[in-house]
């Protein structure tokens, strides 16, 4: 799908559940890797992630293409848009929108680091690499050894 196809698809979700008219642009942003879509106010734009795409099919996409433009048609009239405002909140329920999108399936866990206790033996998992010769165990104060990294 291109970016003109994506276009006419959100003009005609826009008019179909909003009732209103959509202007401004949307365009596919391969580099979105936490979630489904983004409205930026400052330019008035829509991005999608186009991994949903192709991992989710075209309802997950529809669903973030409300989202989104729940979002734009509040900041346009000039209402809480946030997540946190109930104006937002009470259009997500009359469109029938998402709140938040579906993970994608490929969405690997980041690596897994593992350090034990060499005192108390307690286990710690983390995301990120702890430097063994700088941290020490927060329980006994006792030095940390790497185990292993998986992934």
């Amino acid at each position: 799908m291109t970016d003109e196809q994506l276009l006419e698809w959100t003009r005609q979700i826009s008019a179909d559940q909003f009732g209103r008219e959509f202007k401004d642009h949307i365009s596919f942003n391969k580099r979105l890797r936490t979630t489904g879509g983004r409205y930026l106010p400052g330019k008035r734009k829509i991005e999608i992630n186009p991994s949903y795409l192709d991992e989710w099919g075209k309802d997950e996409v529809e669903g973030i293409i409300k989202h989104e433009l729940c979002h734009y048609h509040l900041h346009i009239e000039g209402k809480g848009y946030n997540h946190r405002d109930k104006e937002f909140r009470q259009l997500l329920k009359e469109t029938n929108s998402p709140r938040h999108c579906t993970p994608l399936p490929s969405a690997k866990r980041r690596p897994m680091h593992e350090y034990k206790c060499e005192t108390c033996g307690y286990l710690y998992k983390r995301q990120r690499r702890v430097d063994v010769k700088k941290y020490r165990c927060g329980r006994c104060k006792g030095i940390l050894k790497k185990l292993k990294e998986s992934y």
